[in-house]
C-alpha cells in the first residue's frame, strides 16, 4: 500500500537511562529492559544495577526491519507502539537453579513522529508499574519512574511530498449501548466484536476490528474525560493501556455528528448510559493513508455516504495451548450471533475543514439486501471474511488487505433455498427485513418490513441500541479558507474606507468653537432685525408687534435661504456637538419612518430624498447605508444596491448583515466567485448564524455542489437547534419552570433536519436549482392551484394548536412590513427609537422555525425578493416547513409588491384557513383590499386587526390607512381616535396631519392647529400640512400667517385641487388669505 522506497530500513530504539526506579528486594535492584514491537522481542538489556538516587544508565539499542513489501509497514508502525518492559532480577537462592525474574513496569513509545516525516526524535516516557509492583508507591521527592528514549532512522521514511499527500486515521470505538437483555455476563464467557472496512487502493479493503468489549451492568455512567486504549492483547500494566496525550472528552448530544443527536433523545440516552446495561471498548486504532489511498477514501465517501459498521458476538471456548494441563481462549468461528449493522454518515468528512466526526449510531439487524441498498457493499466484514480475520494476530489491529470475495447469490433474485448454519440455524440476510427507519437528520433509512430470520440482530432494534463512534483524520480532506484570507479577500473587493476628519484641540477647543458660532450666527440673526425693523427698540413693543416681527422674521430667512445657511454653519461642527443641535431638528430614526411612510405610499422619490438626508447627516453610520442600500433593491436599482452595501462593510469589514448582503447581491447580478467569499466570511465570523449557514447553502446549491449544500443546511440545522434550547433553557430559568424534560423536549422535537434523503424531495429541490427562480415560482404556484382544490372539510376556519418558540418572531418588513420604531407615550417632539421593535405575533398557529422560513424573514426584511422565491420552495418541500401561515403571507407579500392582487388573494385564503387569529393575515386583507380601492372591506379588515389584543407586525401603516378611510367617510372622530393611537407609537408628520385634518373637519381649531404644528417641526416640505395650517389661520382671522402658509402651499405644489379649490373658497369666504387679491 505504501510507496516508498525499495529495501529495508533499520528503525532504532535506544533506551538511554531510567529515572526513580526501585525494586521488590530495595531501592537499588538489578534490573534490565525488553523491548517489544508487534508482538515480536527485539531483544533484552544488559542487567544493570540501580544507583541509590534511582537512576540506571541502560544505553541499550533494539531495532526492527522496516521493508513496506513484505515486513514491518506504515500501517504497523501507526498502529502498534513499542513496548519497554522493565524487570527486576532477584538473585538465586539456595537449590534454585535459575534466577528469579519480576516485572516492575512498562513503558510505552508511540512512533507517529516517524509517519510526520522525522528520522529521530527523543523522549522521556512514564513506566507505569503493574499490580503490586513497588513502583505504585513513587520514590520520595519524585512524581512517576520513567525512561530515556530516543528513537532513531537513517533516512525520513517518507518525502516531504508523501508527508503532505497522505493522512492519518484513527478510529475510536467507546461503547454500545442499551444492549438486549439477553446479553448477560454469566455463563459461557462471549467476544464482543464491531468492525469497519477502511477502503484502500483497487479492490482491496482494510479491515479495522475491535474485540473483547467489557459488558456492565446499569447504575453507573462512564466518566469524562477517559483515555483511549490501545487495540493491543497482553499489555502487562494497566496504565500502559492507555494511549499517551489521548481522551475521550464527550460532549453535549446536539453538537455531534451521528444520530440521537435531537432534544427528544436527550432522555433516552440519559438512561441508556446511565441505567442500562453497555458494552465498553475505549478502543482507538489508526490507519495510515496513503496520497492514492487518500483518494480512495474520498472517493468511496462519494460513491457512498453510508459505510456499515457491524457487531457480533461470538463465544470464548477453552482450547489446548500446546502441554498438557495449558489452555487458552480462543473464539468459536461457528457461533456468530447477533450479528447487527450500523450506518454511518461519513459525508461531514468532505465538508471543508472537517477532521473529525463523532456520535451515536443505531444498530440495525444485518440483512444483506438492506446493506446493499444502503452501502452498495455486497459482503459482510465477518461472515464473509471472519475466518481469515480470526486466524490473524493482529488482535483489533489492521490486517493486510484482504481480496473482496466474490458473492455467489444474485441480489436481485429471490433465494429460493435458505442455507443453514451449523446448528441449523437460518443465515441472517435470507429474508426481507423490517421497515427501519433512522433518527438521523442525514441517514433516513428506509428498509425492509419486519419479517426476518435474523431474530437475534432485530433485538438490537428493539432495545434501541447504538454505538458510539468516532472518526478522526489529521488532516482535512477538502481544506478549508482561513479566515485572514477571506477578509484579504473581502477587503480586496470593497474600495478603501474614507479618512475620518480629525479634530485636534479636544473637548475644550469643541465647545469654544460651538460657542463662537453661535455667537456668529446670532450676530448675524441680529444684523437682520435691525436692517428690517431698525435699532430704535425699547421695552414698550407690545407682545403682539414683537410676535408680527417675529413671524416676518421667519419669513425672511427661509425665503431667502439664509436658514439653511446658517444651518450648515452648524454643520460644521465636530460630531459630539453636531449631534446635540440635530436633535433640535428631526432624528435620523425619524427620517428613516418618514421614508418607510413614503415606500408604502409609493413616494420612491420622497423616501429617495429622506435616505440620502440620512446618508448627508451621518455617512461614517453603516445602518444608514444599509437602509438606502435595501430601498434600492426594492427599486430593483441592484447596481446602486450593490454600492451602498459595499460601502456599508467598508466602515465595518466584520458586519454579518453587510457581508449577507453584498453575498445576495453577487448571487443576484451573477458573481458566483464573489458570492461564496462573503458568504464564507460570514460563517467564518460568526459560525452560529443561522441565516449565514443558509445563504452559503443555497449558493451551493445553485452551483450543483450538493455535498457542500448538505454541509451547510446540517450546520444551520445545528445552531438552529442549538439556540432553541439555549432559549429554552433560559425560559426555564426566568420562569422556574421544571418540566423541561416533558415540554422542552416536545417543543424541540419540532425542529427537526431541514430535509431527508427522500427521492422526491431531493429531486425536487434540484429542479429549483435547475431552474432558478422562476421554476420556484412555478412549483409555488402550482402547489397553491392544488390546495386551493382542496377545501376545508367543514366550513369552520382551521385553527392550528401548533407551538413556536415566541423568541423567534416572525418579523416581515417590506412594502407592507416594515420594522417602525414604537413608543408607549412620547412627548410629542421626541424622536422615535429605532429600538422600539413591533409588538410580536405569538398567537395560537405558530409553525415550527425552519431555517429556510428565518432565512426567508430576512431576505424579506432587506427587500430582495428576487432571492426569496428559492428559498420559498425549500420551505415548502422542508419536512419540518411546509404551507404554513407565516408562508401563504410572504407568498401573498411577493405577489402584492407585483401587483398581482388575484394570486395574493388566493394566498390570503390559505393563510386564513391555517390561522383565523393571527392579525397579521388580516392587516394583509386590509392592504389587499386598500391597494384595490375597496376601502368597505379594507376598513373591516383593519378593525378586526386592531381588535385583537395581539398587535400585527405593521401597526403604524394599519392605523394610517384605517384613519384616512374614516376621513373620507367622515367619520371624524374614528379618525381623530385612529391617528392619535398611531401618534403615541410613531409619531410622524402623516400622523399628526391626520389628528389635525380630523379636528379642522370637527371645528376644533386650536387643537388642529397644534397637531398641524407638531406635523411642520417633524416636516416642514408637506404641502398638504401648509394648506390645512391656511385653512386653519383663515377660520382663525390671521391674515398674515394665512397668508404665509397659502404661499408654502403653491411654493410645494400641492397635488389635492379639491383642497386648493378649498382653501380658495373659504379665502373667498373672509375675504383675504390670497396676495393675489
Amino acid at each position: 500500500m505504501e510507496q516508498v522506497p525499495t529495501g529495508g530500513r533499520l528503525v532504532h530504539i535506544t533506551v538511554t537511562d531510567g529515572y526513580d526506579l526501585k525494586g521488590y528486594k530495595g531501592d537499588t535492584p538489578v534490573t534490565f529492559v525488553r523491548a517489544e514491537f508487534n508482538q515480536v522481542t527485539l531483544g533484552d538489556s544488559a542487567k544493570i544495577t540501580v544507583s541509590s538516587e534511582g537512576t540506571a544508565k541502560y544505553n541499550f539499542t533494539s531495532s526492527f526491519e522496516f521493508n513496506p513489501e513484505g515486513g514491518i509497514t506504515l500501517n504497523d508502525l501507526a498502529h502498534n507502539p513499542v513496548f519497554l518492559t522493565v524487570t527486576e532480577v532477584l538473585q538465586k537462592e539456595k537449590k534454585q537453579k535459575d534466577e528469579k525474574n519480576l516485572i516492575l513496569g512498562q513503558a510505552v513509545v508511540d512512533l507517529l513522529p516517524l509517519l510526520e516525516g522525522e528520522s529521530s526524535f527523543e523522549m522521556v516516557v512514564p513506566l507505569h508499574p503493574v499490580q503490586g509492583s513497588p513502583l505504585e508507591t513513587p520514590r520520595p521527592g519524585s512524581k512517576q519512574c520513567s525512561l530515556e528514549v530516543k528513537v532513531s532512522v537513517a533516512e525520513p521514511l517518507l518525502t516531504a511530498a508523501q508527508v503532505l499527500g497522505s493522512n492519518l486515521l484513527k478510529v475510536t470505538l467507546e461503547g454500545a449501548y442499551s444492549v438486549p437483555e439477553s446479553f448477560v455476563p454469566t455463563g459461557t464467557q462471549q467476544n464482543y466484536m464491531v468492525g469497519l472496512q477502511v477502503p484502500s487502493l483497487g479492490e482491496k479493503d482494510y479491515p479495522i476490528l475491535f474485540k473483547n468489549g467489557t459488558l456492565k451492568l446499569g447504575g453507573e455512567r462512564e466518566t469524562f474525560p477517559r483515555p483511549k486504549k490501545w487495540p493491543i492483547p497482553n499489555i502487562l500494566a494497566p496504565g500502559a493501556n492507555n494511549i499517551p496525550d489521548a481522551y475521550i472528552v464527550g460532549g453535549p448530544y446536539e453538537e455531534e455528528e451521528g444520530e440521537l443527536n435531537h432534544p427528544e433523545d436527550r432522555e433516552f440516552r440519559n438512561q441508556a448510559e446511565y441505567t442500562k446495561k453497555r458494552i465498553i471498548w475505549d478502543l482507538e486504532s489508526r490507519c495510515y493513508l496513503d496520497p492514492p489511498a487518500v483518494v480512495s477514501f474520498q472517493k468511496r465517501i462519494v460513491d457512498c455516504w453510508l459505510w456499515p459498521v457491524e457487531m457480533i458476538r461470538v463465544p470464548l471456548v477453552i482450547a489446548p495451548k500446546g502441554k498438557a494441563g495449558k489452555t487458552e481462549k480462543t473464539d468459536d468461528e461457528s457461533q456468530l450471533s447477533f450479528h447487527g449493522v450500523a450506518y454511518v454518515n461519513m459525508l461531514p468528512l468532505l465538508y471543508p475543514g472537517v477532521k473529525k466526526i463523532r456520535g451515536a449510531f443505531h444498530i440495525y439487524p444485518y440483512l444483506d439486501s438492506t446493506v446493499y441498498e444502503k452501502t452498495k457493499l455486497s459482503f459482510s466484514l465477518f461472515r464473509d471474511t471472519g475466518h481469515h480475520l480470526n486466524q490473524n494476530n493482529k488482535v483489533g489491529g489492521i490486517n493486510s488487505p484482504l481480496t473482496k470475495p466474490l458473492v455467489s447469490k444474485n441480489l436481485k433474485e429471490d433465494k429460493t433455498v435458505k442455507e443453514k448454519d451449523i446448528d441449523g440455524k437460518i443465515k441472517p440476510g435470507d429474508v426481507q427485513a423490517p421497515s427501519i427507519k433512522s433518527q438521523s437528520s442525514d441517514t433516513p433509512l428506509e428498509g425492509e418490513p419486519l419479517l426476518s430470520h435474523n431474530a437475534e440482530g432485530q433485538q438490537y432494534f428493539e432495545a434501541g441500541t447504538y454505538i458510539v463512534l468516532e472518526i478522526q483524520l489529521d488532516k482535512a480532506l477538502v481544506p478549508k479558507r482561513m479566515p485572514e484570507e477571506l477578509a484579504r479577500r473581502v477587503k480586496e473587493m470593497i474600495p478603501p474606507r474614507p479618512p475620518l476628519i480629525r479634530w485636534t484641540g479636544g473637548a475644550q477647543k469643541a465647545v469654544s468653537d460651538y460657542h463662537t458660532q453661535i455667537k456668529n450666527i446670532s450676530k448675524a440673526i441680529l444684523d437682520e432685525y435691525y436692517r428690517m425693523f431698525g435699532k430704535q427698540v425699547g421695552n414698550n413693543i407690545d407682545s403682539e408687534t414683537l410676535e408680527e416681527q417675529k413671524c416676518q422674521l421667519n419669513y425672511e430667512f427661509n425665503s431667502s435661504g439664509k436658514y439653511f445657511a446658517f444651518k450648515e454653519q452648524l454643520k460644521a461642527m465636530p460630531d459630539d456637538v453636531q449631534s446635540t443641535v440635530s436633535a433640535v431638528h428631526t432624528s435620523s430614526e425619524q427620517l428613516r419612518l418618514f421614508a418607510f411612510e413614503a415606500e408604502v405610499n409609493e413616494n420612491f422619490e420622497m423616501a429617495a430624498v429622506y435616505y440620502k438626508e440620512r446618508l448627508v447627516r451621518e455617512p461614517q453610520n453603516l445602518h444608514h447605508w444599509l437602509d438606502y442600500g435595501t430601498f434600492c433593491l426594492l427599486t430593483e436599482d441592484n447596481i446602486k444596491a450593490q454600492e451602498c452595501f459595499r460601502k456599508a462593510l467598508s466602515l465595518n469589514e466584520s458586519h454579518i448583515q453587510s457581508l449577507l448582503l453584498c453575498g445576495v447581491l453577487a448571487v443576484l447580478m451573477e458573481n458566483y466567485e464573489q458570492a461564496e467569499i462573503f458568504f464564507e466570511d460570514a460563517t467564518c465570523l460568526e459560525p452560529t448564524n443561522v441565516v449565514a449557514w443558509t445563504l452559503l447553502g443555497l449558493y451551493y446549491e445553485i452551483q450543483n455542489n450538493d455535498i457542500r449544500m448538505e454541509m451547510a443546511f446540517h450546520e444551520a440545522v445545528k445552531q438552529l437547534q442549538a439556540r432553541a434550547v439555549q432559549t429554552q433553557v433560559t425560559k426555564e430559568k426566568s420562569t422556574g419552570n421544571v418540566e423541561y424534560a416533558e415540554e422542552g423536549g416536545n417543543i424541540e422535537s419540532s425542529l427537526g433536519p431541514w430535509g431527508t434523503i427522500n427521492d422526491s424531495s431531493t429531486a425536487a429541490v434540484k429542479a429549483v436549482g435547475a431552474g432558478g427562480a422562476g421554476a420556484a415560482l412555478s412549483i409555488l404556484d402550482e402547489f397553491l392551484e392544488e390546495s386551493s382544490k382542496l377545501p376545508s372539510e367543514s366550513g369552520e376556519p382551521i385553527l392550528s394548536t401548533q407551538f413556536q418558540d415566541s423568541s423567534i418572531d416572525p418579523k416581515q418588513s417590506n412594502l407592507f412590513f416594515k420594522e417602525i420604531p414604537e413608543k408607549k407615550e412620547a412627548p410629542k417632539c421626541q424622536d422615535s427609537s429605532a429600538i422600539l421593535q413591533p409588538a410580536p405575533y405569538s398567537g395560537v398557529s405558530q409553525t415550527p422555525t425552519t431555517i429556510f422560513m428565518e432565512t426567508i424573514r430576512f431576505l424579506m426584511k432587506v427587500n430582495a425578493v428576487q432571492y426569496v422565491h428559492r428559498v420559498l420552495a425549500h420551505e415548502l418541500l422542508c419536512p419540518q416547513g411546509g404551507p404554513s401561515c407565516e408562508y401563504y403571507l410572504v407568498l401573498a407579500q411577493t405577489h402584492l409588491l407585483k401587483k398581482d392582487f388575484t394570486k395574493a388573494e388566493e394566498c390570503l385564503q390559505h393563510a386564513v384557513r391555517l390561522d383565523y387569529l393571527n392579525p397579521n393575515v388580516w392587516g394583509m386583507k386590509g392592504h389587499l383590499y386598500f391597494l384595490r380601492g375597496d376601502h368597505a372591506e379594507a376598513k373591516a379588515c383593519y378593525e378586526r386587526t386592531i381588535s385583537f389584543v395581539l398587535d400585527a407586525s405593521e401597526m403604524h401603516f394599519i392605523f394610517l390607512r384605517l384613519g384616512l378611510i374614516y376621513l373620507e367617510e367622515k367619520e371624524y372622530e374614528k379618525a381623530k381616535r385612529t391617528y392619535l393611537q398611531a401618534c403615541k407609537r410613531s409619531p410622524s408628520c402623516l400622523t399628526w396631519l391626520g389628528v389635525g385634518i380630523a379636528c379642522y373637519r370637527l371645528e376644533e381649531l386650536m387643537e388642529a392647529e397644534d397637531a398641524l404644528s407638531e406635523a411642520n417641526v417633524l416636516n416642514n416640505y408637506n404641502a398638504e400640512v401648509w394648506a390645512y395650517l391656511a385653512l386653519v389661520c383663515l377660520k382663525a382671522g390671521r391674515q398674515l400667517e394665512a397668508e404665509q402658509a397659502y404661499k408654502y402651499t403653491l411654493k410645494l405644489k400641492l397635488k389635492d385641487e379639491a383642497l386648493l379649490a378649498e382653501i380658495h373658497t373659504v379665502q373667498e369666504m373672509v375675504g383675504f388669505g390670497n396676495p393675489s387679491f
